[in-house]
């Protein structure tokens, strides 16, 4: 039998990013996925409220963190991890693609021959298949690329965090079209998590909240076979690539992409201060079409 991790779901309004705490309540030891640190475009200025809030959380239940988690360096939102380290003092661990992603983004903002694109930032790179337990609860990691080149699934017991592969059923599943995405790549990644038991917990990274309905985050592998708008007929490769990508080419790019890369590309940290003891954003200019 799958052990069952408890899993606390903390909602970020703004950009619609599910952060997660799961955690063994045989050993009260747990593990932080894809937190976020807060970001105003218009003031360009930081804040840690929602890493806050995971922080009290973990401290009035007295769960010990043993790792912080991400799932794919995001593009909507920038990653507390480090923020989190700091206070928790757990490491910090993401897939070992990342690399990909960080000689890829390097390029785009054309960052100094110094900029590490080693993995470095964090302090683990997962490769797929490889184990590990929080607690009792028996973590493995599965390579899951297609929204981005570096993305991985955490199966922690009976629970998945699935990051930006899935949407909600009534939302399908996520988009395939940034720098280094393939609808082809997202379209295995998905089989692979829908050969998981039926009862699987699915944990996505999103949810827009369509029709007005309350936010949610999790639905099981059974449900999203059965209902997920993308996935009930069981399409073939050709007929759910057909359908991603006539849907990725009507989407904007996120309104935080280009700021968020470039932080989490360095795991999440800031780019260093300038002469002036302040730090800055680099945008690249005409880059991306406009959609």
């Amino acid at each position: 039998m799958s052990k069952s991790p408890i899993v606390k779901s903390f909602w970020d309004a703004p950009t619609g990013s599910w952060q997660y705490v799961f955690h063994d309540p045989a050993t009260m030891k747990g593990a932080i996925v894809d937190p976020v640190l807060n970001y105003d475009p218009q003031a360009a200025a930081t804040m840690t409220h929602s890493a806050e809030e995971i922080l009290a959380y973990v401290e009035e239940a007295g769960i010990e963190i043993v790792w912080i988690l991400d799932t794919h360096p995001h593009a909507d939102h920038f990653s507390a991890a480090p923020w989190l380290k700091e206070r928790l003092g757990a490491p910090t661990a993401i897939g070992e693609h990342v690399v990909k992603v960080q000689a890829l983004w390097k390029g785009i903002y054309n960052l100094p021959d110094d900029f590490p694109t080693d993995g470095s930032q964090w302090d683990r790179l997962f490769a797929d298949g490889e184990t590990f337990a929080v607690g009792e609860i028996p973590v493995r990691v599965m390579f899951s690329p297609g929204h981005t080149l570096a993305s991985i699934t955490y199966v922690a017991g009976d629970a998945a965090f699935v990051h930006d592969t899935f949407m909600m059923p009534d939302s399908g599943t996520s988009r395939a079209d940034f720098p280094g995405g393939s609808s082809a790549d997202l379209y295995a990644s998905i089989q692979a998590i829908l050969a998981l038991p039926d009862d699987t917990r699915l944990f996505v990274g999103h949810d827009y909240a369509p029709e007005g309905r309350e936010a949610a985050c999790m639905a099981t592998v059974a449900e999203h076979k059965a209902t997920n708008i993308h996935l009930k007929d069981a399409p073939s490769e050709a007929a759910y690539r057909a359908v991603r990508d006539a849907r990725d080419a009507t989407l904007p790019l996120p309104r935080l992409m280009l700021a968020a890369l470039q932080i989490n590309i360095r795991g999440g940290r800031k780019p260093a201060p300038e002469d002036d003891g302040r730090r800055y954003l680099k945008i690249p200019l005409d880059y991306f079409e406009p959609r």
